[in-house]
């Protein structure tokens, strides 16, 4: 299963002019070079504070050239960050841009917070006003950005404190991506029949965003729930119960049958190396032989398989992105109604909805949209939770026009009490706009109605992540 905390690998390219080194030899504040390398060392240093640099030295010639890519390859650098140190013949960049492997890089200017040149007929003066050329040396290296088409490749421009905070936003995005393509996703069993919107080609989610996908069996899950031993899921059944109020209308037996058949999926998941299970909990295969939809997701703080609901492998693209951004808890919900007079939306879903979070309020439910059905454990119960109050990244995934679009927006989470049931739920506003203004747009650019959630604002990292992945993205 993917590291959730391994830190961004950043490659580190830094781009000198070997006829500037001897410059400022017995100067006050030495040579070119030696003030070069005296600005590369604490570059470093900082950039190890936001990722595990590869670093081999500044880049003087060729030989230094392929000698960074060779180790950036090895190293399995997520990203690549770029800066020429001050101006610089391009052989270098030009090479770097047409024989890097293909990956992320950012390429930035450094602007000094400020620049005290005096009389320059001095020779300590001369050397420092060459050292504080990068702009000349990056804005010839734009023209090379342009001509040779790398693909993942952004610029940035400002002081080394907001060069910084760019490269760990493009750092965990960066990461994100490598992470995906080292993913493993399953599907059990299949894909919705009753929302056909939420359809992709699992060739294309591969190909594009990196997962390897998995078909399991609800046959396959049956045999792993009657493995899981009542002594072990009751154990499990009263620790959740401890830690939650349980409401007059769960019966006991269906709560320990919906525990244990949330172990025995996430058992399956652990067994095929699963990082995400897409799970189709509305399928009348699944009642029929487990008799329920599984209702606690996750079990236990140890289980690391992401699970969303209803077939939709989209929305467990969006749920791995956030995951991956950084999203300490993520959430699954579908808006389902606008409550004009507080400029509000309701949204929530049922099914498996991470609750572990102990800002939510949670409380152990039955399952009443089942309640009435034939099934062997109609109504049996699950966490019904209310998702914490704050600031959320709202975020979207579906497959449309033959790409795979990201879609974004920011939303308030504001108090809720439990008032929908069988779903776990909340208000929320939207930021900056009316409801009107959100599912206006929405509606026009074309997705669906799953969508994830998780504390704080990660829409510009999942910007450059789509840019990465050759996504569609819009911010709404």
């Amino acid at each position: 299963m993917l590291d959730l905390n391994r830190r961004p690998r950043m490659g580190l390219l830094l781009i000198s002019p070997e006829r500037f080194a001897s410059i400022g030899e017995g100067t006050a504040r030495g040579s070119y070079r030696e003030r070069k390398e005296a600005e590369a060392a604490w570059m470093v240093k900082d950039a190890s504070a936001i990722a595990e640099v590869t670093f081999t030295g500044i880049t003087w010639t060729r030989e230094d050239v392929q000698r960074s890519i060779d180790a950036f390859t090895a190293s399995k650098v997520d990203y690549v960050l770029a800066i020429y140190l001050s101006w610089a013949e391009d052989f270098a960049w030009i090479r770097f841009l047409r024989d890097m492997p293909e990956c992320p890089v950012l390429f930035c200017h450094r602007m000094r917070d400020q620049i005290d040149l005096k009389d320059t007929h001095d020779d300590d003066e001369f050397a420092e006003y060459l050292c504080c050329g990068g702009l000349v040396g990056s804005l010839e290296a734009s023209g090379s950005i342009k001509r040779l088409e790398r693909k993942m490749l952004a610029t940035f421009a400002g002081t080394w404190t907001q060069v910084m905070q760019r490269a760990k936003r493009f750092g965990m995005a960066a990461r994100a991506r490598a992470l995906l393509r080292q993913s493993t996703f399953g599907l059990l069993a299949c894909m919705n029949e009753v929302m056909w919107s939420t359809y992709v080609d699992t060739y294309a989610l591969f190909r594009d965003i990196g997962p390897e996908m998995r078909f399991l069996s609800v046959a396959e899950l049956e045999d792993m729930v009657n493995s899981v031993t009542e002594d072990d899921a009751r154990v499990t059944m009263e620790r959740i119960a401890s830690q939650y109020e349980v409401l007059p209308n769960v019966d006991r037996d269906k709560f320990l049958a919906s525990v244990r058949a949330s172990m025995g999926m996430e058992r399956m998941a652990e067994k095929h190396d699963l990082d995400l299970l897409v799970l189709n909990d509305i399928d009348t295969v699944l009642f029929q032989h487990i008799g329920l939809r599984p209702g606690f997701w996750p079990t236990h703080p140890g289980v690391k398989t992401m699970v969303v609901p209803e077939g939709d492998i989209g929305s467990g693209v969006a749920f791995a992105v956030l995951k991956l951004l950084g999203g300490e808890h993520v959430n699954y919900i579908e808006p389902f109604h606008v409550d004009l007079p507080n400029g509000s939306f309701d949204a929530g879903h049922a099914g498996p909805n991470d609750y572990t979070d102990s800002r939510g309020k949670c409380k152990i439910s039955s399952d009443v949209r089942f309640a009435k059905t034939q099934w062997k454990y109609a109504g049996a119960p699950f966490a019904w939770y209310v998702f914490p109050e704050g600031r959320k990244t709202m975020l979207h995934c579906s497959e449309q026009t033959g790409k795979f679009q990201l879609v974004a927006t920011q939303v308030e989470a504001t108090h809720t009490e439990h008032f929908l049931a069988t779903y776990s739920h909340s208000h929320f506003k939207p930021v900056g706009e009316d409801c009107t203004t959100l599912f206006s747009k929405l509606l026009d650019r074309g997705v669906t109605q799953h969508y994830c959630i998780t504390d704080g604002d990660l829409i510009p990292a999942v910007q450059d992540l789509a840019m990465m992945l050759g996504c569609d993205f819009e911010e709404v």
